[in-house]
């Protein structure tokens, strides 16, 4: 059966403009990151990628390590590229990232041109496009000149392979040097993907969103339930078949410590009189401030992005509520600010 796109897509989502570019993402994005690898077939994976596209999520979020393994999430979305997408390819926003162990090697990682570059022609084969919407530098090298990295970003722009390009988990004064090196070069940044969350405020600590908003540049938060914490779950002692059942997955120890979980088991109350569930409440939280252009969701099941779908239902927050929920967090924070090793994705 071929898919025919619902003609009422756009009806019900908000379009964020991304800093002060023309480019305006879905205040909820897709992310393709853990659930969308070898271990989902065709029918459960466009079960939930056609539903967010008929709900107008128009931006899809890759990187060429998701998976597992690393590689597949791409694959598997060129496949639906091909398959049921194509005839709304101009109406998507496609991104993917380079900076993570991609190949062995000391050019397969990292932000050298030769790697950047090299990865970038390997997604775009993985999807079968001739272009990604957004590319970003998915961390910052410190040991590779960032003219190096942000020049090879410029390069995917002037060659045609990127539209826009982005960075991703650049702290403040990284950020503010990413900006200036790539306008020299004739490349504006048009995006920022951060973590960012009630219980994960780096990016407010460090200054690093203040920084976006002053040179324009959009912010799309990534981990806006904290790995998932911010649902309940952990609360209820979910662990099977959760992120915290996969000793080498990227829930960290530190997510669900007893000070987190009774950070989290204090804002129930507060999303409740919202009307909202936990998920709902994590995420407009996120997307309260004027520089947040989109959050990223990831979801393993339909009903887990009809939940988070429902957050659009209610964004705004009065005073008291803002200052309710720093009070429950307040024990609960997470140092999750990227370290020169980067921030493990």
């Amino acid at each position: 059966m071929t898919y025919r796109a619902d003609p009422a897509r756009y009806d019900a989502m908000e379009y964020r403009r991304s800093g002060r570019s023309g480019l305006k993402l879905p205040a909820i994005s897709l992310g393709l990151w853990q659930n969308f690898g070898g271990n989902r077939d065709y029918p459960s994976a466009f079960e939930i990628l056609g539903y967010a596209f008929d709900q107008g999520i128009t931006h899809f979020d890759l990187a060429n390590n998701y998976g597992p393994p690393p590689g597949s999430s791409e694959e598997l979305f060129g496949q639906v590229l091909a398959r049921d997408f194509h005839p709304y390819r101009d109406e998507m926003i496609v991104s993917t990232k380079a900076g993570y162990l991609m190949w062995p090697g000391p050019y397969g990682e990292f932000g050298s041109r030769k790697y950047v570059l090299a990865s970038l022609d390997q997604s775009l084969k993985r999807m079968g496009l001739d272009y990604v919407d957004i590319f970003y530098s998915h961390r910052f090298d410190p040991e590779t000149p960032l003219e190096e990295t942000m020049g090879a970003l410029a390069h995917a722009v002037h060659s045609g392979k990127a539209l826009y390009v982005g960075i991703s988990s650049y702290p403040e004064a990284e950020t503010r040097r990413a900006h200036a090196i790539l306008k020299d070069m004739g490349v504006p940044l048009t995006i920022h993907q951060p973590s960012y969350s009630m219980l994960n405020r780096w990016i407010e600590d460090d200054k690093t969103i203040d920084a976006c908003g002053e040179l324009g540049v959009g912010i799309i938060a990534f981990s806006p339930l904290a790995q998932g914490v911010l649902s309940g779950k952990y609360n209820q002692g979910k662990k099977e078949g959760t992120r915290a059942d996969n000793p080498k997955g990227s829930l960290r120890q530190s997510h669900i410590e007893p000070n987190v979980l009774d950070a989290v088991q204090k804002l129930g109350p507060i999303a409740e009189n919202r009307g909202q569930s936990m998920v709902q409440l994590a995420l407009a939280w996120a997307l309260r401030r004027k520089e947040m252009t989109s959050a990223l969701i990831g979801v393993r099941t339909l009903d887990q992005l009809k939940d988070n779908l429902g957050t659009l239902k209610n964004l705004a927050f009065s005073d008291e509520e803002l200052t309710a929920i720093d009070e429950a967090t307040k024990g609960g924070l997470m140092d999750l600010a990227p370290r020169p090793s980067g921030w493990l994705r």
